[in-house]
């Protein structure tokens, strides 16, 4: 669930955010102002959007369908406010910036709910809107009285909202729009009602705001000006605030020295000309011309210059003929190359500002201490940056917005590692006093694993884990280190087991081919495509390679499970050939929807299950079979593939006493006795699928004692499989007629027909 949305259970709504850097225009008198007229523009547009995509959405149940087509909520907001007022020289943790929010955040709701209103004359209010008319209008009217700065005479307010100070705002004409959008909203609404019962919210617009050019997220001030972001697929990138030259050109800095504060921020990114570290001293250490270039191509995207000087990229041959370093020392994660050659901390960490930056403004050159404020961060920058947001900054600036928003502001606060527990409840008693709906407390490095890193593990506190004990050790790496995790590779013995399962899906043919070590997990997959082109041929078969390396490095075979089943792309269709999987959106829900249930006992991505297949199937009669025998279950196991029989085993071991019945004097039951008894010996033991899976079962049931049986037996049981075999190929399903209770239903289309008195199960 997102914070931001706190509309009624059971409804959904799609999200918009517009970037507010796109309506930052250059004013005649060479000043900067905001684009009211094309942000109503871009509002109207987007609310009609967003509108036409209620019918568009798919939902997840009928009920949260109906709802949101019944209230059709939008969800319409914006982003890089952070990026917006640094652009501009302003504070993001000061009046000007808090009033600049509020404004903007009213001019969208007001402009929206108009829209709507607007849409409502011409296609209708929504449907629940006649029933919640008063209540509506009033939430409309409490709206406008915050954009009007009223700090009283509010409706039904317990807490009076954070109202919109106009009054010395950096931007007139945008508070003043605002104020008219609300006095449109209002009239427009009380004559022709809305089309959505909502029309805004603040949504965090995270990874996606990559993607709309945004510096700032949300509502969110700039985590730091320099970060790292954390890809899925593995490794990191480095983010830099493009408004920072944009606002130092605003405070009036001339462009050489816009160009030495970025630099002291951002780093040259190569050594040449460097301070203690540059080419001449690497040459006087032994470094060839082929060595430097291989080191000056990694440093241009490196965030500490230690990660260029390894063997990965001067080469092993190098690092151990040429610097002489031994293997072993080139292994060690904690190997730093730069001082095992000569250079000292002090060389290291000024090369490193030179190379990488500083990657905080605090003490860059030219720049002046009241400026400073307008580059605060969420956290401080860099390893020797001080200054960060406090965490009132952050509610107050979401309280600013927060009246004029229809639902509620998704938005993490960030605190320092340092916070205690008083801390984080005067945060939330404070948001409570704001009037917030929602707020999302988090305490920096207080995970293992976060998204966006300021900086890695610092020098000092190397030096402390190198002196401290085993027990300050851990506490420093378990508050620093992000994520490592090292694990070795599980391989298969030489000889092993698994089955084979061939498939048609969609027309096209499959081999699955599975490995299983000696306690039956699955360890290898091959997977063969009959006549398939040999660049997709051979993708799968590469594919099966990487996860049978997976499987054998640890990964679950659940994780592949739930990444893999549902993937929707051809071929796909209906499935022959498998007895328990019927359809498949693609090859690989096909495959690992097989190994889930061969493997997991996942019975809940089958379409059949295999004892479900006979007619005459009555159950399985599990509660009457007695504990499992370990060393029956670990002699089945060795031999028998886990994956084959579907995680299900029916041990059947020799006991005594069972199965015993009277002789008869026939010569037919004396042959039969004398047979068997021969044939059977003292002990017998035979394995066979059943059960409901999830391990071994043991039964104890075939005597040590001659078994005799009658012929009247002999004869029932012959009748009894006659029949049997008679029903089968009368097509009978095996279930009782609802009109006559005869076992006579055969299969008609889709229905099922009764042969005895002709009645249907009501389709046909």
């Amino acid at each position: 669930p997102c914070s931001e949305y706190m509309f009624l259970d059971d409804t959904a709504c799609n999200l918009a955010s517009l970037n507010l850097m796109a309506f930052l225009r250059n004013t005649p008198d060479d000043k900067v102002s905001f684009d009211v007229a094309a942000f109503e523009h871009a509002v109207r547009l987007w609310t009609i959007t967003l509108e036409i995509s209620v019918l568009m959405a798919q939902f997840p149940s009928q009920r949260i369908a109906q709802l949101s087509y019944e209230f059709r909520t939008l969800g319409l907001g914006f982003a890089n406010i952070g990026g917006y007022l640094m652009a501009l020289g302003i504070a993001y943790d000061s009046e000007q910036g808090r009033t600049i929010c509020a404004s903007v955040s009213a001019l969208m709701t007001g402009v929206s709910y108009a829209t709507s209103a607007q849409m409502a004359a011409q296609m209708g209010t929504f449907p629940r809107f006649a029933e919640n008319r008063e209540a509506m209008l009033r939430v409309i009217r409490n709206h406008r009285r915050a954009a009007y700065g009223e700090d009283a005479g509010y409706e039904e307010l317990n807490i009076t909202p954070v109202p919109l100070i106009a009054e010395g705002s950096p931007d007139p004409e945008l508070s003043v729009a605002a104020r008219a959008a609300w006095d449109k909203a209002l009239e427009l609404g009380q004559e022709h009602g809305f089309r959505n019962a909502q029309v805004s919210v603040v949504a965090p617009t995270g990874t996606i705001g990559l993607v709309m050019d945004c510096d700032t997220t949300g509502i969110e001030p700039d985590f730091a000006l320099v970060k790292f972001k954390k890809l899925a697929g593995g490794g990191y990138f480095k983010i830099i605030n493009r408004m920072v030259p944009t606002a130092l050109e605003r405070l009036g800095y001339s462009d050489r020295q816009i160009e030495e504060i970025k630099l002291y921020a951002e780093g040259h990114g190569t050594l040449d000309g460097a301070p203690t570290i540059n080419h001449h001293a690497l040459r006087e250490k032994g470094f060839t011309d082929e060595a430097l270039q291989s080191v000056e191509q990694e440093l241009a995207e490196a965030f500490d210059i230690k990660f260029a000087f390894n063997k990965w990229t001067l080469g092993e041959s190098f690092c151990t003929e040429t610097l002489g370093f031994k293997p072993q020392q080139l292994d060690n994660v904690s190997f730093d190359l730069l001082a095992e050659v000569g250079f000292s901390r002090d060389q290291i960490d000024r090369a490193n500002v030179h190379v990488c930056g500083s990657m905080t403004l605090e003490g860059a050159p030219h720049l002046k201490d009241e400026h400073l404020a307008i580059f605060d961060c969420a956290n401080p920058c860099g390893r020797t940056g001080k200054r960060f947001l406090s965490v009132d900054s952050h509610i107050r600036m979401m309280a600013a917005s927060q009246p004029f928003i229809s639902g509620a502001i998704s938005k993490t606060i960030n605190m320092p590692n340092s916070a205690t527990i008083d801390d984080c409840m005067e945060a939330y008693m404070l948001s409570w006093r704001l009037g917030l709906k929602a707020n999302a407390l988090y305490r920096d490095g207080s995970k293992l694993s976060q998204p966006l890193q300021t900086q890695l593990l610092e020098a000092e506190d190397l030096d402390v884990i190198a002196e401290a004990s085993s027990p300050a050790q851990a506490q420093v790496i378990a508050e620093r280190i992000i994520e490592r995790i090292v694990t070795s590779r599980d391989r298969l013995p030489h000889r092993r087991k698994g089955y084979t399962q061939k498939a048609v899906v969609g027309g096209h043919k499959v081999y699955l081919r599975t490995g299983e070590y000696v306690d039956g997990r699955l360890g290898e997959i091959f997977i063969d495509m009959h006549k398939e082109g040999a660049a997709f041929r051979s993708l799968m078969n590469n594919f099966a390679i990487a996860i049978s390396i997976g499987l054998q490095y640890g990964v679950p075979l659940e994780e592949y499970v739930e990444a893999f089943t549902f993937t929707r792309f051809d071929p796909s269709g209906i499935v022959e050939g498998n007895e328990t999987i019927k359809m498949a959106t693609s090859i690989l829900d096909y495959l690992f929807r097989e190994l889930a249930v061969s493997y997991l006992d996942r019975n809940d991505l089958a379409h059949v299950e295999p004892d479900d297949l006979a007619p005459d199937s009555i159950g399985r009669g599990q509660a009457r079979l007695p504990e499992t025998d370990n060393e029956a279950q670990q002699a089945v196991e060795r031999m028998a593939s886990k994956g084959y029989v579907r995680s299900r085993f029916l041990v059947i071991k020799g006991a005594k006493g069972y199965g015993k019945t009277k002789a008869v004097s026939d010569t037919m039951s004396e042959t039969m006795s004398e047979t068997m008894s021969e044939t059977m010996g003292a002990t017998s033991s035979m394995a066979a699928a059943g059960g409901s899976g999830g391990g071994l079962q043991v039964v104890e049931t075939v005597s040590a004692d001659p078994v005799s049986v009658s012929g009247a037996v002999q004869t029932g049981t012959d009748t009894r499989l006659g029949n049997v075999r008679q029903a089968k190929m009368k097509g009978y399903e095996g279930d009782p007629c609802g009109e006559c209770g005869n076992f006579t239903l055969v299969r008609n289309g889709t229905c099922l027909k009764c042969l005895t008195c002709g009645g249907t199960n009501g389709c046909s």
